[in-house]
């Protein structure tokens, strides 16, 4: 997944998490279709759905980690520059304006962090609740 630009974070930024979160949206339909109650469980090979939707998930939250942390840093930075431009310019009404709106939207991106945590833990929690008798994570992950 590519990085998204700073400069188009807001809605480019929320629609990319929004598809890059549907697997921790459909994760309880996934784990309803793909791993089976005790009565079917010699029908399906469950252990390896759940480790194949383990790496799954592994996979899409550090792809989301690695994109919000790269758009904070971005916008750190321009932020960072706007205030140094903004001390030189007391006066520059526009600039004004242009650093609160990268602020705002640092802002956003920080609380996207929190949002991520909420989203993992839920899918972390169905995750175990259906597969832990069928596949065991590595203990280094």
């Amino acid at each position: 997944m590519a990085a998204v630009p700073a400069r188009s974070m807001s809605s480019s930024t929320a629609e990319l998490l929004k598809v890059m979160r549907t697997i921790d949206d459909r994760i309880v339909h996934e784990l309803n279709t793909t791993v089976p109650t005790a009565s079917f469980a010699g029908k399906i090979d469950a252990s390896q759905t759940c480790k194949q939707l383990y790496e799954s998930l592994m996979e899409a939250h550090a792809s989301r980690d690695r994109v919000i942390k790269n758009c904070i840093a971005q916008t750190s930075a321009v932020v960072k520059h706007l205030r140094e431009e903004r001390e030189k310019n007391l006066d520059d009404l526009t600039l004004l304006k242009q650093l609160r709106k990268e602020q705002t939207k640092l802002k956003w991106m920080q609380s996207e962090l929190n949002v991520e945590e909420v989203v993992n833990d839920r899918s972390w929690k169905v995750f175990n609740e259906r597969c832990r008798i069928h596949f065991k994570p590595p203990k280094n992950e």
